[in-house]
């Protein structure tokens, strides 16, 4: 995030952030599943937006983070302030995610993080999922 935040307006913090939190998200979920990541997160971004307001207006959902309010609230924000929240989330997360796994992920998430490429502080298209419909989520949420 320190190579993606530099000199990025807020909406482009945000973007990164998207990218990268959902990058943990996916190889987090591997091992630890909906429910625990959703819990994990919920607290996170709770303990988050007590010191950085800005980022209540981030929601955690079954299958991953919900962005666009916080893109939408993020207009009129300190570029510092939702950098300064975005390296907590992060770093909390990892934390979390760390202590709950005896550090056994941390290795392979911090080369998920690593293997973000950003060209002029926009995330790489190569490296964004495929979006996917709310009606091929529940499909595969079905399934499992």
């Amino acid at each position: 995030m320190v190579r993606a935040a530099k000199d990025l307006p807020p909406e482009r913090l945000i973007q990164a952030f998207e990218q990268g939190f959902g990058a943990l998200w996916r190889r987090a979920h591997q091992t630890l599943g909906d429910v625990t990541l959703t819990a994990i997160a919920d607290r996170v971004i709770f303990n988050a937006a007590e010191r950085y307001p800005v980022l209540a207006a981030l929601r955690s959902e079954m299958t991953a983070l919900q962005w666009q309010e916080l893109r939408d609230s993020v207009g009129s924000t300190q570029r510092d302030d939702v950098a300064a929240g975005i390296r907590f989330v992060l770093v909390e997360f990892l934390t979390v995610l760390g202590n709950l796994t005896a550090n056994i992920l941390s290795p392979s998430l911090h080369t998920e993080l690593a293997n973000l490429v950003f060209d002029n502080g926009s995330p790489d298209a190569k490296n964004r999922p495929p979006q996917r419909s709310n009606a091929v989520r529940k499909s595969e949420n079905a399934k499992s």
